[in-house]
């Protein structure tokens, strides 16, 4: 089985960098966390990989369409995803992987309890105590082989 590469990325706020667009090609799949901002922009990032993608408090759902709601949970290469725009809506018992945004703040850690992958890319355009940035998770064979947060700019 080949490695499968998520690309991370959340509170993108209306705005895709050029420098952000040239880190997504290639992605097998972009994983959103919400406050996007904008209905041109998901179909921009569409247009590079299939997207999944959970409402941010900025967002509204008849811009996205009906499968983009406040909590998306898919199956990825043999891993249960799970998509929020705020961590205190994570529910880390039901996922190996969990994605959150919001705080514009990058983390990457592995939860104590559970064993989850747990990441807020941060923002690549609006960050907050940081650089701009996103995320990659890189899973082979139903493991997560690499999990990095990509600073922009």
């Amino acid at each position: 089985m080949a490695v499968k590469r998520y690309d991370i990325v959340s509170d993108t706020h209306g705005f895709l960098s050029p420098e952000l667009l040239s880190e997504l090609a290639g992605a097998d799949l972009i994983v959103h966390a919400g406050d996007m901002c904008s209905a041109s922009d998901y179909r921009t990032l569409s247009a590079i990989a299939p997207v999944k993608m959970a409402l941010g408090n900025n967002d509204w759902a008849y811009d996205y369409g009906p499968m983009v709601k406040d909590r998306t949970v898919f199956l990825g290469s043999g891993l249960k995803w799970q998509v929020t725009h705020y961590r205190r809506r994570l529910n880390l018992q039901m996922c190996d992987v969990a994605v959150f945004g919001h705080t514009h703040t990058p983390v990457l850690e592995r939860d104590e309890w559970t064993g989850t992958l747990v990441m807020n890319p941060g923002s690549p355009t609006y960050p907050r105590r940081s650089r701009p940035s996103m995320g990659r998770i890189l899973v082979e064979d139903g493991q997560v082989v690499d999990a990095q947060i990509i600073t922009l700019g």
